[in-house]
């Protein structure tokens, strides 16, 4: 009996597949126009020779019947910069293309450019003809001419001698790039720094990394992503590694996207006029190193902000240093966590002298503390907090007690009134009826007059990175 039955459900499939042939299917010609997923596809910034992430769009059939799509191609054909797939069939022209009634197809897309300047528009359209007429979908990227340093087995990537960068060609690092001992590398204003995933840069003994970018033209430093996605997301490059007594000067640039920022060992930093944001850890990780940071902006760090660790001399100036992420809601988020204690190799603790003074800034975020200071032992920890904003909830807590001379003049627990903190727009600016406008002293603004959109705060100053005027 089961054998008659399975036999006849056999039998009763075959006869199924055989009338459900497509060529048994009538299509006809569309009497609507198309729908689409997207009527824009932005693609990522791409650079000379490497293909982008694919993108797709969906094409949808609104009709009560099947359809034929007459044609669908790029307008520019095989000379386009653009590689399409429909449906799954690679080309750039396709005709009679079928839609089952309420159903859709995916089109794919992706380019793959050759660079013919520093930086260029690469458009193109996906064009739709039918008896209604025509219907597109553009195509839309920034080309960059781009210069690539891969380690491989052959290839240390070392900078052995001075070297400039310049920003008529993308620096694209696959792999840890190294400047060797006593080696200056200086990277010019609006230079554009990519990091592949896994890659990050070494900064070994001795040697320089100066990155001057001005108001007009940042210095960026990222992960290879440039889908507007990845501009939010923490982990896609690992750091700049920073060797015993290595130094880096750092203005007008904008460092984000990774798991640290700065990762600094017995290490210098002058830090100006700069954006620090989106990392898995820290933006700033600092081993008994020396830090002065000016007009810095800094948010949406797991750990904190600013990691301080076996102390070091610590000078922040007229700095915003939120830290917001609905992401990383499971880490710390602390602003500034410094702690002079440290343990040696052998595990018992070494601990160094630690100077940490934060004077006319913002230290804020939305946990209970932004700042949490360990000290072994108190007499090796020295801190000043001057006319700064910051969270505040208790002493057990935040390691120090805001009643404490240390703390001057200062401001607890009042909301700064940032624009906006989230990472996707993070313009912290502060609204006009922040507790922050004219609260900074005037003599700690003589020592940064200016904000870091280079507008006068000599007089009226206010708390942090931004002048509100």
């Amino acid at each position: 009996m089961k054998f008659k039955l399975l036999l006849a459900f056999s039998f009763w499939m075959l006869v199924m597949t055989v009338s459900c042939n497509k060529d048994d299917i009538s299509f006809d010609a569309p009497s609507q126009e198309l729908s689409f997923s997207r009527d824009t596809v932005f693609c990522d910034t791409v650079y000379h020779q490497v293909r982008s992430e694919t993108y797709a769009v969906k094409v949808y059939n609104n009709e009560d019947k099947d359809i034929l799509i007459p044609r669908i191609h790029l307008e520019k054909g095989a000379t386009s910069l653009y590689k399409i797939n429909v449906d799954g069939k690679p080309g750039y022209d396709f005709k009679d293309v079928p839609l089952r009634k309420k159903d859709s197809l995916y089109i794919f897309v992706e380019i793959a450019p050759e660079a013919t300047g520093p930086e260029a528009i690469a458009e193109d359209k996906i064009l739709f003809q039918s008896p209604l007429g025509q219907q597109q979908v553009v195509l839309f990227s920034v080309v960059q001419d781009a210069e690539f340093f891969i380690k491989s087995p052959t290839n240390p990537n070392i900078i052995t001698s001075d070297a400039t960068w310049t920003n008529n060609k993308a620096k694209i690092i696959y792999g840890d790039l190294t400047i060797d001992q006593n080696v200056i590398l200086n990277i010019q204003q609006g230079t554009k720094v990519y990091f592949h995933k896994n890659s990050g840069m070494k900064v070994l003994t001795g040697a320089t990394l100066n990155i001057n970018g001005t108001l007009a033209n940042n210095v960026t430093l990222r992960g290879d992503r440039n889908d507007p996605a990845y501009d939010t997301i923490p982990k896609n490059w690992n750091s700049i590694k920073m060797d015993a007594g290595s130094t880096i000067n750092m203005n007008y640039a904008r460092l984000f996207g990774g798991t640290k920022g700065l990762e600094m060992k017995q290490a210098n930093a002058t830090i100006n006029n700069s954006f620090i944001h989106t990392f898995q850890e820290y933006g700033i990780y600092a081993i008994g190193s020396t830090i002065t940071a000016n007009n810095v902006v800094m948010n949406n760090c797991g750990e904190s902000a600013i990691g301080i660790v076996k102390g070091g001399t610590h000078n922040f100036t007229h700095c915003t240093i939120a830290n917001y992420s609905d992401l990383l809601h499971s880490y710390n988020r602390l602003g500034i966590f410094a702690t002079n204690e440290w343990k040696n190799e052998s595990g018992q603790s070494d601990p160094g002298a630690l100077i940490l003074n934060i004077r006319n800034s913002i230290v804020y975020s939305d946990r209970d503390n932004s700042i949490n200071l360990e000290y072994v032992p108190p007499s090796l920890f020295n801190y000043t907090i001057q006319n700064c904003l910051i969270k505040y909830s208790n002493t057990s807590e935040a390691g120090f007690d805001y009643t404490l001379p240390s703390v001057i003049q200062s401001i607890k627990n009042e909301d700064p009134l940032f624009v906006n903190y989230f990472a996707a727009q993070m313009n912290l600016r502060v609204k006009q009826n922040s507790p922050a406008i004219g609260k900074g002293s005037t003599t700690v603004a003589a020592t940064v007059p200016t904000d870091i959109t280079n507008v006068s705060r000599t007089s009226n100053p206010t708390i942090g990175a931004y002048q509100y005027f």
